[in-house]
């Protein structure tokens, strides 16, 4: 798969967010090393590997997984005539008490899932292994009854170690040494118990100076006394360290007889932590399994890009079914670049075995490649404009393009002259077809609107586009080319009408009447776009008394498109009608109280805004919001919200 195209599609991203969920370093490299498959057979099996791990995720808080933190040093030490130490074989006590952990674990849920249940099952337990460890080391030490001999020696030093204590206690007490010690403690230096002697008394007891202090006023002074028990106590020191030599090497032996099972182990629980990894992604972003195919086709019903969220407009989008290439056209920040990636990403996951933040009904093709050019592409090495990375990279993509092959193109034919890059954009969509690639497109230019419209195995999408908020909607439509949002932005903005229809003339070579998009006007005979129809409330609205003049007038709701006959504007309502029979309306961002006889609705609030939302981020400032959250929650010193 070409990495080039997985890094512009932001594959990296997804796979740095599933890391986050491993517990080892094995599964995490596994993670690291996870990119898309062409195999139909291998994807299918990976897929309901992540399938079966989130259904454990779901019903299950924890998944017993042994962190495998340095395991795989201790396995290399295996077989180099190197000994392991206590926490070596501690670590591997802690991996084989997890093997019989999960072990148990799947076994209890191989009816949910029975495909990665079976893997539980070529792990080796190794009872004599755990037993021995178990029997010998405890808290990375070896314990006395490790060995009868040990538990001996043990004892010995205990006895030795007392008379010492004994002895120096004796000098320690005695009122005659009393001037002479610097305090009345034993302590041990270099291995050896010693009393703390002043130096200028050093003569007065006899014995070896073993150290001193930083200011040389205090001497550490073994006592003739206690020399001949301290030299018994070192031979059974030195006989302690070769008894506990001899059980190192002894359960050394044991576990490098089971070297090929360890690593099977080892290697099974960070394949667990892979999977699961991927089962804890899948909830995290709300994933689900999808079907898959040969065929070249895709269909996606209401997807969200992962790095959106639950902030995503879903996308609904279909190819490979009746055409094989689509054309987005609309706006700039419209949402198609990230319709693009939603679907090469989605591709790329999918073909790794990941879920897709999507509905039921989602299907995916298996490709061989995906090829992208998405972006500026600028070279300041090389010194390459725009044009000419994007060109550069449309002719590689071109050389290896095939039937087996996912095309993305953002802005085909941008950068030059209009006029060359529509015909350069139509001629590469011509020469992609006749490979038969799976073709997404987007484009600003009306000739290739034209051409996916009357091109069999084309079909034209367009993003949806709010002229009343005049806002990108980032929603795809397919079957529909995009309109030009440029005149009606610009006819909305005050441009005069005959210079719109006359600049739509030029563009089209053909008429069009933009008199109708005129919104708002007072003009009875002016006609609406299907749109404003559709959204347009209902006549039937609850009707008040005002107090004035007793005339029946509309009640307004917070958040409702009034038309302001007095000032011709169209305005938001941010006050509901008081005892004057005035209501609020926000006009051009001022706001006002006008008599609701002078003001007729335009759109119901509940045909703009879902039932919670916030309708300060109309009326307020970002800061005053930010304001209002903070005083809402806290008291802050000198932090002051004017309300008007």
């Amino acid at each position: 798969m070409n990495n080039k195209a997985l890094e512009l599609l932001e594959y990296d991203k997804v796979i740095n967010n599933i890391k986050k969920f491993t517990i080892s370093e094995v599964g995490e490299k596994l993670v690291s090393d996870l990119r898309p498959s062409d195999d139909i057979e291998r994807v299918r099996t990976q897929l309901i590997e992540t399938t079966e791990a989130r259904k454990i995720i779901d019903k299950s808080t924890s998944i017993p997984i042994q962190n495998l933190v340095g395991i795989e040093n201790i396995i290399e030490k295996l077989g180099k005539e190197t000994v392991l130490n206590e926490e070596d074989l501690q670590n591997i006590l802690g991996l084989l008490l997890s093997v019989r952990k999960i072990k148990r674990f799947m076994e209890d849920r191989k009816y949910i899932a029975p495909t990665i249940s079976n893997y539980a099952f070529s792990m080796y337990e190794l009872n004599d292994v755990t037993k021995e460890i178990d029997r010998c080391i405890a808290n990375n030490k070896i314990v006395d009854k490790a060995s009868s001999q040990l538990e001996k020696i043990r004892k010995k030093i205990y006895i030795a170690e007392n008379r010492i204590k004994i002895k120096l206690d004796d000098i320690v007490k005695s009122p005659a040494y009393r001037k002479y010690l610097q305090e009345n403690i034993i302590s041990v230096k270099n291995g050896r118990h010693v009393i703390a002697v002043k130096s200028e008394y050093k003569s007065n007891i006899i014995g070896s100076v073993i150290d001193k202090s930083s200011t040389g006023s205090t001497l550490f002074i073994e006592p003739q006394g206690v020399r001949k028990l301290q030299n018994e106590l070192d031979i059974l020191k030195d006989d302690e360290e070769k008894e506990e030599y001899q059980i190192l090497l002894y359960l050394t032996y044991m576990v490098e007889s089971y070297r090929r099972e360890l690593n099977i182990n080892i290697e099974t629980m960070a394949y667990y932590d892979y999977i699961f990894a991927k089962g804890k992604y899948s909830k995290n972003i709300n994933g689900r399994t999808v079907e898959v195919n040969y065929d070249g086709f895709i269909k996606i019903n209401g997807g969200k890009h992962p790095m959106l969220g639950n902030d995503g407009i879903p996308l609904d989008f279909e190819v490979g079914a009746d055409y094989n290439a689509l054309v987005i056209t609309g706006p700039n920040t419209g949402g198609k670049t990230v319709a693009l990636k939603t679907v090469g990403l989605f591709t790329a996951m999918v073909q790794s075995g990941l879920h897709v933040p999507v509905k039921e009904g989602s299907e995916f093709a298996i490709y061989n490649d995906i090829l992208v050019d998405i972006g500026d592409g600028q070279s300041i090495e090389q010194s390459l404009s725009t044009f000419s990375a994007h060109i550069k990279n449309i002719i590689e993509i071109m050389k290896v393009a095939n039937k087996h092959t996912l095309v993305i193109l953002d802005e085909l034919g941008a950068g030059t002259d209009p006029a060359e890059g529509e015909g350069l954009a139509v001629s590469v969509l011509e020469k992609l077809y006749e490979k038969k690639s799976t073709i997404i497109a987007t484009s600003h230019y009306s000739k290739i609107k034209t051409f996916a419209k009357e091109h069999k195995g084309f079909k034209n999408g367009r993003m949806e586009f709010d002229l009343i908020s005049l806002k990108p909607m980032y929603k795809l439509i397919i079957g529909e080319a995009g309109e030009s949002n440029a005149f009606i932005i610009a006819l909305r903005l005050g441009m005069e009408l005959d210079v719109i229809e006359k600049a739509h003339v030029i563009t089209y070579n053909e008429k069009k009447n933009y008199e109708k998009l005129l919104i708002g006007k007072e003009n009875k005979k002016a006609t609406e776009p299907d749109y404003y129809k559709k959204t347009k409330a209902p006549k039937a609205i609850k009707k008040i008394k005002n107090n004035q003049d007793n005339k029946e007038v509309q009640e307004y709701k917070i958040g409702d498109v009034v038309f302001v006959h007095s000032v011709k504007q169209k305005g938001v309502v941010y006050a509901l009608i008081n005892k004057k029979g005035e209501v609020g309306v926000m006009v051009r961002n001022k706001k006002m109280l006008v008599s609701a006889k002078r003001l007729s609705l335009f759109i119901d609030s509940k045909d703009l805004y879902p039932e919670d939302y916030d309708m300060d981020i109309i009326f307020e400032t970002k800061e005053d919001r930010k304001k209002k959250r903070t005083m809402s929650r806290k008291y802050v010193k000198d932090m002051v919200r004017e309300i008007k």
